[in-house]
């Protein structure tokens, strides 16, 4: 038996007497409890649902909560497929039910993600990239957090239930932008990042970007301690120009595909052809045909050019390109109700960052989505002060994560060694990166109390030493890793709001000055993304 696509497809066939024969829904568990995290549902789907589960009430009380209804529905499954992994090391990846429903199941760590499509709309390849593009998500707004299943779960699903209302709302409308996003707009299709070409017009802008606004930003003592890393301006979903400063690491196509989604989610695109001037876009001179490309970052002078900075590797993108047919529309963007964003609070991203030491994942930078008109956006990520604390973090992870697989890989003392090695190189900085976090703070003192206790585990003389022992203390140190990343970078209050850094004055200087260089542009620019597609195919590499 194998893991992938199609395992069961053709051969298996679940029967289904349950599920509504309606549209589709996007449901992540936890494995083990079989708890909800997080859904997503068509209003057909639902419905559908609501009306079964409430003729079925025999008490009399009316229709269950729906999160009840959906982990009814889904428990057969979860059960088999944990009862699989159990006996056979390997669950199965998709099946079709007897009416040509579609479910779609990938496990990641404690959780399971389960997607479903019931009116033959979707299939299992569209069904998956929505699985991994919910993932991404995720990451990119909690960050380490996720690798620790026991606070993503205090995260995805607070007590609170009118937190958790907003923080579900919100990620529905995150999928929903991104669904809206692959069926209309070819560079989502392809997962890849389009640029809107005008060679005069774009020059001025890198140039605007990188000699005025970002030094201007840079320099001011309101900054709080940040600093503009990159700066880039959105025509609905196009970049018109892109600079990253001398010092930024390369922004991964995965992440700023994942920015791109989170601006459109705040501002969606709903300027029609109609509402703007009349321009002759194909015979305005120095206009060009759009592009897709990976971004670089944009020079930093006219003497060396950014992109001879060496490429992130190591990790494969969560944004895979593909090859499909390409449909296009021009509907306005249809956004689940949220409440809107307040344009001066920024969000808090987590974004792959490269440095001479190594790749870091979810690195926190704060995300400035500032609107200039409908349509066009400037946003600003910036360095936030504190960021080396979860560098450190990562490196402290990396560290345990290797020790508990030498551990895991047998009682042999070579491993045995591999793994003391590694806690070795990193426990003198550990002993130092705890006291500088103070003891007053709750989740230090429980950093501190699992360190000491690992250590006399460890390294006391006539204690167990290194073993499978010490398996179980790995991951409690990984817990309360990502619980002090969790209490730096994270708020209580919903999924990365936090107080702006950046003052609203000079978010405004920054709105004003684009506004003022784009000004005699705002209507060639909205028509020419709109009506100058380019109907191309672009295979995978």
């Amino acid at each position: 038996m194998r893991r992938g696509r199609g395992a069961f497809r053709g051969h298996r066939h679940w029967r289904d007497r349950t599920a509504p024969s309606t549209h589709s829904m996007h449901v992540e568990f936890m494995a083990e409890s079989a708890e909800v995290l997080f859904h997503w549902t068509d209003p057909e789907f639902q419905q559908s649902i609501q009306q079964q589960y409430g003729a079925s009430q025999e008490d009399g009380q009316g229709l269950p909560a729906f999160e009840d209804s959906i982990s009814t529905l889904f428990a057969p499954i979860i059960i088999s497929c944990s009862t699989m992994v159990d006996r056979l090391g390997n669950g199965y990846s998709s099946f079709t039910t007897e009416n040509n429903h579609i479910y779609v199941l990938h496990q990641f760590d404690e959780c399971l993600y389960i997607v479903v499509n019931g009116d033959g709309e979707e299939g299992e390849d569209t069904l998956r990239r929505k699985i991994y593009v919910m993932k991404k998500m995720i990451e990119v707004q909690f960050g380490m957090v996720t690798l620790s299943s026991h606070l993503l779960r205090k995260e995805l699903r607070p007590q609170d239930t009118e937190q958790r209302s907003r923080l579900w709302k919100h990620l529905q409308s995150l999928l929903e932008t991104y669904s809206y996003l692959r069926e209309n707009d070819q560079s989502f299709l392809v997962e890849a990042v389009e640029r809107l070409i005008h060679p005069t017009l774009c020059e001025q802008c890198i140039e605007f970007l990188e000699r005025r606004l970002v030094p201007q930003l840079n320099s001011s003592v309101e900054r709080a301690g940040e600093e503009v890393l990159h700066a880039f301006i959105l025509v609905h979903t196009k970049l018109l120009a892109f600079y990253s400063s001398r010092n930024a690491s390369t922004l991964a196509t995965s992440d700023l595909l994942a920015i791109i989604i989170m601006a459109q989610n705040m501002y969606p695109s709903n300027v029609d052809l109609d509402d703007v001037g009349p321009e002759d876009v194909e015979s305005t001179s120095g206009s060009g045909p759009e592009s897709f490309y990976t971004p670089e970052p944009s020079p930093t002078d006219r003497d060396s050019s950014s992109s001879d900075k060496p490429e992130t590797g190591g990790s494969a993108p969560m944004f895979e390109f593909m090859d499909p047919d390409v449909q296009m529309a021009e509907d306005s963007l249809q956004a689940l109700e949220v409440p809107p964003p307040d344009p001066s609070s920024p969000r808090r991203v987590f974004l792959e960052i490269s440095s001479k030491e190594g790749l870091y994942p979810m690195m926190p930078h704060s995300m400035y989505c500032l609107p200039l008109w409908p349509g066009i956006t400037l946003v600003l990520l910036t360095k936030i002060p504190t960021g080396a604390v979860a560098m450190s973090v990562y490196k402290f992870l990396e560290a345990f994560a290797k020790l508990d697989k030498c551990l895991s890989e047998g009682q042999d003392s070579s491993a045995a060694t591999r793994g003391q090695l590694v806690i070795h190189d990193i426990r003198s900085k550990l002993d130092k990166f705890i006291k500088a976090l103070g003891p007053s703070e709750l989740q230090s003192a429980q950093l501190l109390n699992v360190w000491t206790e690992f250590k006399n585990r460890a390294f006391a003389r006539g204690g167990p030493g290194f073993n499978r022992g010490l398996i179980p203390w790995c991951t409690k140190m990984k817990t309360q890793l990502c619980g002090i990343y969790r209490q730096c970078f994270l708020s209580a209050s919903g999924p990365g709001d936090f107080p702006q850094c950046l003052p609203p004055s000079l978010q405004e200087r920054a709105q004003t000055m684009v506004q003022e260089k784009l000004m005699d542009w705002k209507d060639f620019l909205l028509v020419k993304s709109k009506r100058n597609i380019t109907m191309v195919s672009y295979p995978a590499p």
